[in-house]
This record gives structure tokens, sequence and C-alpha cells, in this order.
């Protein structure tokens, strides 16, 4: 058995190299991307080579974005090398990354603690509903189908969606009928069954509604991305709450890494408001980062 509504992903930053660093508290003021956009690093030039070269690594929507997230990985990785060569860690011709860089300080300088008993269950009661087995739901349902950005359409489909509705809640036997005949989803080959669902397996908009509801005809549409739904649930079967103990160590790893990222995140900071900087500004905080 499972948490299927704990996703400890989704309330963390991450990208696709997997970092095991957040720089998303530290805010960037200004690069000099004009006329001469090289960055002096306590006096280590970084220049607009290093900058275009690290960019193929950071993807954004335009070149002066690309340029930012590149410039402050090479500035981190540089201040963590610096870093590292000043307590000995490392030697100069050292070819370690950003991130195994950052392990090293960590590991030597930063004092992360771990997640008690107590406040994982304290973070277990907090969040009771976060750690259910999914609902199952039996359900018929019927797609009037528009287009998103068509509103004369979607006006359509939703006057039509109210039409059926009354229709059918006069007479309830015929939604099996009706969606044989105006559906858009295979399901129409079904009378509209789209047989035991359970969260996570229709689209969003959708699935919040019917989730919420009680057993019987849902009493009004529900307008999706893809149009207005007209939907019956046969049966509903509640989730379970699951026991703290089947879940504990998941939640200590899942708040165990949140302070160890805001940890990083505070130690970056840090070495940032210590460092001579040129070409590149960060805001930073001026409160005490690390104890």
């Amino acid at each position: 058995m499972t948490a299927t509504e704990f996703n400890p992903a989704k309330d963390q930053t991450s990208n696709s190299s997997a970092s095991v660093i957040d720089t998303s508290t530290i805010d960037v003021k200004n690069i000099n991307t004009d006329q001469n956009p090289d960055i002096y690093i306590n006096g280590v030039n970084i220049t607009e080579a290093d900058i275009l070269q690290e960019m193929q690594y950071h993807p954004a929507n335009d070149q002066r974005s690309a340029m930012i997230v590149a410039a402050e990985s090479l500035i981190i990785t540089e201040l963590f090398r610096q870093r590292c060569l000043e307590l000995g860690l490392v030697s100069q011709d050292d070819k370690r990354n950003e991130d195994e860089l950052c392990e090293l300080l960590v590991d030597k300088e930063v004092d992360i603690p771990r997640t008690s008993d107590d406040e994982a269950e304290r973070y277990y009661q907090a969040n009771l509903s976060r750690f259910c087995t999914s609902p199952l739901l039996e359900v018929d349902h019927i797609l009037l189908a528009a287009d998103k950005e068509d509103l004369d359409q979607r006006a359509e489909a939703k006057e039509l969606a109210e039409s059926l509705l009354e229709q059918i809640k006069l007479k309830p036997h015929t939604f099996s009928e009706k969606a044989k005949m105006h559906s858009m989803c295979p399901s129409k080959e079904h009378g509209g069954s789209l047989g035991q669902i359970s969260k996570g397996q229709t689209v969003s908009e959708f699935e919040r509604v019917l989730f919420l509801s009680p057993e019987g005809l849902v009493p009004s549409p529900i307008e999706s991305r893809y149009g207005y739904h007209l939907a019956n649930i046969h049966r509903k079967v509640e989730g379970n709450q699951i026991p703290f103990e089947h879940v504990e160590n998941k939640i200590k790893v899942y708040l165990d890494e949140k302070v160890r990222r805001k940890a990083v995140s505070q130690y970056i900071q840090l070495l940032i408001s210590d460092a001579d900087i040129k070409g590149f500004e960060f805001e930073v905080s001026d409160s005490p980062l690390v104890q």
C-alpha cells in the first residue's frame, strides 16, 4: 500500500541534470550582457566564451535568460572551487563538477539536522489527506468537445450540455443512449462507461469535480480544456488512511531533503555575500544563514 497523493517531487526544485543544488531562493538583480560580459569572482575571470559554452546546458526561453542561468552556474562552481582550495579539500587541477564540490563543502561546513520521529509524525498529522489510498469511482460520462480557443464553439457545447443534462434528469435511464449519440469520447461505444477510475487517470479539471461529488448524476456540466462533460457516478469507494508507520521513512526522507536543499541554498548565499563579484549582481539576504 502506498501514499498515492504524497509526491515529494512536486515540492522540490529539480532540473534535467538532477542537481543537488537549489538556487531558486537566490535572486539575480543584474548581469552585464552588453559591451563587456566578462565576470570576475575574487579576481578569477569568467569570460564570455565560458558563458556561451555553458549555455548549452541551460535551455531557456531567450538568450539573456540562458546567459543568466549559465553565468550563475559558473559563478557558483567557481565559488565552490575557491572555497574547497582554501580548505584544502581539492588541488588546483581537480576537475570535479559543481555538485561534487558542493558535496565536499556541505559535508565539511554545513550542519544539516535530521528529521526526528516527532517531527515526522507532526507532518503526518498535519497532512492526513496526503496519506490515503486513492478513492475509486465507477463513472459514465459524455464529452461534448470544444476547442478551448473557440469561444463560440464552447458556448454551443455548454448549451448542448445543459440541455442534455435536463433531459437526463427527467429520464436517468437515457444517459447511455445520449452518450452514444453525442459523446466525442471513445467510451461512447460502451454507453459512456469509463469503468473504475482513480485519481490521476483523467484530466484534472474533470477529476477535481468528480472526486468531490457524491454518487449519482453530477448536477452541472463540468468544464475542462476539452469541452464540457456530463457525469454519472454509479459507485464511490472512499480511500483509506495509510498508517503513519507505513509512510514514516518516506516522510523523513522528504523532510530531510527539504532541509538539506534550504541549507545548501543558504550556504551558497553566504559564499556569494563574502565574495568580490564583478559583472554579475545577486540579491542576497543580510540575515545570518548558516549557524
